[in-house]
């Protein structure tokens, strides 16, 4: 049998092991998680190229912070194309694709981002504090002047926007690029995460530190955000697709419009950021059930998602045989 046939063959069981072991067991250990190792090499870095203080143009952190963001993302991918490499070329195909799944779980979180959403559903139950509390954990805003339907808002635009960035982005990079695809991918949303704000955050100014971070995240996103919106849009049924592309122009992202635009449609319910965007305003107030539901869509979303990569991994093996 080809090669290639079997790179296809293998990258399509470990797609599946890793979804399998993220349901059955979820996030490895802080020390063996490599996204954790990304966060800790981006924090370092960053206490050394943005600035301390807010500046004017300062294209001095820009291209220092270009330059260490690129360094970073080379070692990735080198890491991440040699491990690969290695267990394609000297493991059995049942090897490599126990391999490359576990080397893939740590780059995709579908049950920590559930477990985390219904967690502020359950403490607002409690009360809006608990809730407000647990929705911190979730989300980079200022919690403190949330009311309960703000806090639920946010948790469920957060789920949507994860679910893209979480789930269907790296499997996506997966698909075309393999494991450095998919870890690149993550190094990307982690470093905009920690870098791309425009403004003071943790004690730095990354106004033009984080610009590159941020550019380069939103171009690995734009393709996965759109695919994933298509999913809820198929999942949801009804939802007038020509709504849902004018609601995703209402955020200052360019990608997660997207995914949170289709889930506020699916819903029927408003989802805003105070001050920046409202998705929806015909909508209702979110319930506590639509949280569920919520998580039900994103559900239903990963399910169709699996028998397209599947498909798109038998027609690459397809293609790349007759080249």
């Amino acid at each position: 049998m080809p090669f290639l046939i079997l790179d296809a063959a293998a990258a399509a069981v470990a797609l599946l092991l890793a979804l399998a072991i993220d349901r059955w067991w979820g996030e490895p250990p802080a020390a063996l998680h490599p996204v954790v190792w990304m966060g800790r090499a981006l924090g370092a870095c960053g206490a050394r190229v943005a600035p301390a203080q807010a500046t004017g143009r300062d294209l001095w952190s820009f291209w220092l912070a270009s330059l260490a963001w690129c360094a970073l993302a080379a070692i990735v991918l080198v890491v991440s194309g040699v491990l690969q490499w290695a267990a394609l070329a000297h493991l059995p195909v049942w090897g490599a694709a126990l391999a490359l799944g576990l080397l893939l779980k740590p780059l995709l979180a579908w049950r920590m981002l559930r477990r985390e959403v219904l967690a502020v559903e359950a403490a607002l139950g409690e009360s809006l504090e608990a809730g407000r509390a647990r929705l911190a954990w979730l989300v980079s805003r200022d919690v403190r002047q949330l009311d309960a339907a703000a806090v639920r808002e946010s948790a469920i635009e957060s789920l949507a926007e994860n679910l893209s960035d979480s789930v269907v982005a790296p499997l996506f990079w997966f698909v075309l690029l393999g494991l450095p695809g998919a870890a690149l991918y993550r190094f990307a949303n982690t470093a905009d995460a920690m870098w791309g704000y425009p403004g003071m955050r943790g004690g730095r100014y990354w106004q033009w530190a984080g610009k590159w971070a941020a550019r380069a995240d939103d171009a690995l996103s734009w393709l996965p955000a759109r695919l994933t919106a298509l999913l809820l849009w198929l999942a949801a049924r009804g939802v007038r697709w020509s709504a849902l592309r004018a609601l995703a122009r209402a955020t200052p992202s360019p990608n997660g419009g997207w995914p949170m635009g289709a889930m506020a449609l699916a819903l029927g319910v408003r989802l805003s950021k105070p001050g920046v965007y409202v998705l929806n305003a015909a909508g209702r107030t979110a319930r506590a059930e639509d949280t569920r539901r919520a998580v039900d869509l994103a559900s239903r979303s990963i399910a169709a998602l699996i028998p397209l990569l599947l498909a798109a991994l038998l027609l690459i093996a397809i293609v790349c045989r007759h080249v």
